[in-house]
């Protein structure tokens, strides 16, 4: 199941429903719904079975500001954001925020990253903050060398209740390169876990695409010891920072589906500061 993935309902006149598909449907991250009236907006919003993270709603649709009012009060942490391509510029109201040239510059698509990225943030738990506290802490007092950094990133990984937990160092991409440095977990584990990541597997996978993925036994693409069955989940980040891509965060659970959304913000916390720590090492 991959965790990037933003949903995404547009209302907007029919005749320019094309036009939103076109330009935010080429974006894999972003699973697109399209509506043209208001009825069909509050009929799905309400129905539980369908997730919205972002409802983008465009100025030329009939009653558009008495819509955002009501919604705003109906669903207080739906994040909104108006198109108004007749503005010069924009206060975004009731909206979260607002878009008057959405598809100049990838403009709307920013937006949303940016709503995403700080709903994320906002939404982590106050009780895991002492963790990620604590990790920096163990990168600061970590051995010299980047080693000890990646050590560090897993072991705190470890102590939030997974079973395993491996680092990969990323040597390069084409061709794939991606090697363990790093684990924890029940010797029976470390001893059968994969030594490197490979095209064929969610490790290689990740650091391709530089995207968050976990798997489940169905899945197809696969970490190796899920797919075995010596686990039952594996979470894989990607550790970037400034752009540069420096390995992947496995971390990995023995029951199937007992990892959640929030367990991957905080491996997320984990994987951005270990990057960080890295990129200070490569350039002192």
């Amino acid at each position: 199941m991959m965790l990037t993935s933003i949903d995404i309902l547009v209302a907007v006149q029919r005749d320019r429903a094309g036009e939103y598909y076109q330009n935010l449907s080429a974006n894999q991250d972003f699973s697109i719904q399209i509506v043209s009236d208001t009825g069909d907006t509050l009929e799905i919003l309400s129905d539980r079975d369908r997730h919205v993270d972002i409802l983008i709603i465009d100025n030329s649709l009939p009653g558009v500001f008495d819509l955002i009012t009501d919604l705003r009060h109906t669903y207080p942490r739906l994040l909104i954001i108006l198109v108004d391509e007749e503005a010069d510029f924009g206060l975004p109201g009731h909206a979260d925020d607002i878009s008057t040239e959405p598809f100049t510059n990838q403009d709307l698509e920013k937006r949303i990253r940016r709503l995403m990225s700080d709903r994320r943030l906002e939404t982590l738990r106050a009780d895991s903050l002492p963790a990620v506290r604590q990790f920096a802490k163990r990168l600061r007092t970590a051995p010299p060398g980047e080693g000890g950094k990646y050590q560090a990133a897993v072991s705190a990984s470890f102590d939030l209740n997974y079973d395993y937990v491996a680092f990969y160092r990323l040597e390069s991409i084409e061709p794939l390169k991606i090697e363990l440095k790093a684990q924890e977990g029940p010797k029976s584990i470390q001893a059968v876990a994969p030594k490197q990541g490979s095209e064929d597997d969610i490790i290689g996978w990740v650091a391709k695409n530089r995207q968050i993925r976990i798997s489940s036994p169905e899945d197809t693409l696969n970490h190796p010891l899920v797919a075995r069955g010596r686990l039952g989940a594996a979470a894989c980040i990607p550790v970037i920072f400034s752009g540069t891509n420096y390995g992947v965060l496995v971390a990995c659970r023995e029951q199937p589906g007992s990892i959640s959304q929030e367990n991957v913000l905080m491996l997320e916390l984990i994987s951005t500061q270990l990057a960080a720590a890295i990129s200070k090492e490569r350039v002192d």
